[in-house]
């Protein structure tokens, strides 16, 4: 249940209303815009009669909420969440760019391939240190190595890290090494590691499931929200369907969607949905075409050696033309890449 209160409510006022839905019961969120001062109701709400709230002089408009998700829910917070990643403001009006290699494969690897994308116009980092692969026979990266490779890369370049988690367990590691943390798509109904996250004071990166609904996505991010952690970055990165030619269906509708239904925003990973190369670029203008706040894209020197998906990962040339590129839209649509 949504509560919007009219401009002139008190603070004791907004107290007063509080106490009287938490003592029967309710969790309360709430969210404070320019104007306007929202409460979120949360709990069985079926068990109040939303009318009799009309009593309080001081509420406007009381509504139920019909979708599962609550707190990742633009109706609690009409307001753009902007997430701050050491520094790097992800949402509003910018649109961010993040680069790097699939997999950390090396210490002189990540030391080539960080300035190169910093110069280029990336402010992230990304590069896997856990690689989740179809066969156990693939590289599966550097792990608790490849972490500190990318630590050592974020503070000589002074530029922030992402990384995907895969075990509850590494949250530590992650929260030490990395500024980022992304979770990937097999995992986006790991609800155990979800709840986990939840707990931390760290940005997550949550990426859509291969095959799930936009509302599967959401009811994921809120297990985030739901423990404590608003910091949530939701990634598009394509979806399964019967189409073979690319790797993935990138979902450009899914933007304008999750725009209407969430504060949170999203990025977009086109080497992935692409999985060539030659595709990435005309997805990315797309994407930033289309309203998202940022891509995340594979860039390594040398992709025909690469250790772990070569073939949809750009040469710094092409990724240097790409985020010409991708400047100009950005601008066409009011918004600045940083």
């Amino acid at each position: 249940m949504i509560i919007k209160l009219k401009n002139s409510v008190e603070n004791h006022q907004i107290e007063e209303l509080k106490k009287h839905l938490i003592d029967k019961g309710f969790e309360i969120h709430e969210s404070f815009g320019k104007s306007t001062v929202i409460l979120g109701v949360i709990g069985d709400t079926t068990t109040i009669d939303a009318n009799s709230l009309y009593a309080y002089e001081y509420i406007d408009t009381v509504l139920r909420v019909q979708e599962p998700f609550k707190k990742v829910n633009r109706k609690f917070k009409p307001d753009d969440t902007v997430v701050d990643v050491s520094g790097i403001k992800i949402g509003g009006k910018n649109i961010v760019v993040i680069a790097g290699p699939c997999a950390v494969e090396s210490k002189e690897q990540i030391e080539e391939i960080t300035p190169i994308v910093k110069q280029a116009g990336a402010s992230i980092l990304r590069g896997g240190a856990f690689k989740p692969r179809t066969s156990p026979y693939s590289f599966q990266g550097l792990e608790h190595k490849g972490l500190e490779i990318l630590k050592e890369a974020k503070d000589k370049y002074k530029m922030p890290v992402v990384s995907e988690i895969m075990s509850v367990d590494d949250i530590d590691s992650f929260v030490k090494n990395v500024d980022l943390i992304q979770v990937g798509a097999r995992n986006m109904q790991n609800f155990a590691l979800l709840k986990e996250l939840g707990k931390i004071d760290k940005p997550i990166l949550l990426k859509r499931g291969i095959s799930s609904t936009i509302e599967e996505w959401l009811m994921s991010a809120e297990y985030i929200l739901a423990g404590g952690n608003t910091n949530v970055i939701l990634c598009e990165r394509g979806i399964r369907t019967y189409e073979t030619s690319t790797r993935n269906t990138l979902d450009i509708s899914s933007i304008p969607v999750i725009k209407k239904l969430t504060h949170l925003p999203i990025i977009v990973d086109p080497s992935h949905a692409a999985g060539r190369w030659e595709y990435v670029e005309s997805l990315s203008l797309a994407a930033i075409a289309a309203g998202a706040d940022g891509l995340i894209i594979e860039v390594h020197q040398n992709p025909e050696m690469a250790l772990s998906d070569g073939q949809q990962s750009l040469k710094p040339e092409k990724f240097i033309k790409l985020v010409e590129k991708a400047k100009k839209i950005a601008e066409a649509m009011n918004r600045t890449l940083i």
